[in-house]
């Protein structure tokens, strides 16, 4: 019997009209019933990959996404308290959390909560996962902003789901992410830019300053250079998240530590040859490559062996990328 997940993935992805989405959870469910020797279903079911497959080709000429098509709906499951941050962006962010949860002392004297955040740096460290923590800490969903569903190839349709995202997001207290920022708040001023971009940001600023305050809004971007000059006044609160250097490397080891209850043993000297570079994103891998490695030995695991060659390896990758 196949998984009911990839069932419901796969239905999901169908009704809400998402082509690449029904795709990928057919592909899945294709390779569940191979693995289960179940090879006449599997190759029925691979019939349906095949370009211009009724129904895959259903999927991908959908007419007026729904607004729950134009987001990703995530239930947060960090909280501030498990990344390493710089001291000024988690002294920020606990600020924005204490706000939305006071706000109505604020609204008493006249004032209004902190709900616009510009998080800016290098791709890997941490933007994607300080808005989820953002939400996790006001126990709200994050609804992560799907340009393949919002981008359209009409003239002022991608005006029109913007729209329709914005007014989904105000029917609830979320956390409304924008990760590539630039894709859709680009500087108008632009030459090379046509003009249907800069109807897109026009729109853009008009549905940032009419969102009310208990929506949180939460812009990622990895180019700040691209983005216009008004959306950055939009924002009350811009932080830099920028990589992590030798004691943010032993702080993030030490989390991990904790978390899995594993004893690593590795020196600050030894991370920092090893390691130099890395981004978040590549630390948390480094850690769950160890943390596989350890659970796959079973009971006669030794952790600091693992982790040792672990880091070797890395360190062989980190000189090919170099």
């Amino acid at each position: 019997m196949p998984r009911s997940d990839l069932l419901l993935s796969l239905v999901k992805a169908g009704s809400k009209g998402d082509g690449p989405g029904f795709r990928r959870s057919l592909e899945a469910l294709v390779a569940d019933e191979r693995g289960r020797q179940h090879h006449v279903v599997a190759k029925q079911l691979e019939q349906y990959l095949a370009p211009g497959a009724p129904a895959a080709a259903a999927t991908t000429r959908p007419i007026s996404p729904t607004p729950e098509a134009l987001v990703d709906e995530i239930h947060p499951e960090r909280s501030l308290a498990d990344l390493v941050l710089p001291p000024e962006v988690q002294q920020v962010c606990s600020e924005i959390v204490e706000e939305q949860h006071r706000s109505e002392l604020l609204r008493s004297h006249g004032l209004e909560p902190r709900h616009a955040v510009l998080l800016l740096g290098p791709p890997g460290n941490g933007k994607t996962s300080l808005a989820e923590a953002i939400g996790g800490e006001l126990a709200v969903p994050l609804l992560r902003v799907r340009y393949d569903a919002v981008v359209g190839s009409f003239l002022g349709e991608t005006a029109s789901r913007l729209g329709r995202v914005f007014d989904h997001a105000r029917t609830r207290q979320c956390v409304l992410f924008f990760d590539e920022f630039d894709a859709v708040g680009k500087e108008r001023g632009d030459e090379h830019e046509t003009g249907e971009i800069k109807r897109v940001v026009n729109s853009l600023l008009m549905q940032i300053d009419s969102l009310p305050s208990y929506v949180v809004v939460v812009a990622a971007s990895n180019h700040p250079e691209l983005l216009d000059r008004a959306v950055w006044r939009r924002f009350q609160v811009r932080a830099q998240l920028p990589p992590p250097g030798p004691a943010e490397v032993a702080r993030w080891i030490q989390r991990f530590e904790e978390r899995s209850g594993l004893k690593l043993h590795l020196g600050d000297k030894s991370l920092e040859a090893h390691l130099h570079g890395v981004s978040y994103a590549e630390l948390e891998e480094f850690c769950l490559d160890i943390h596989r490695r350890v659970v796959l030995a079973g009971a006669d695991a030794k952790a600091r062996s693992i982790a040792r060659t672990v880091l070797k390896q890395w360190s062989s990758r980190a000189a090919a990328r170099e």
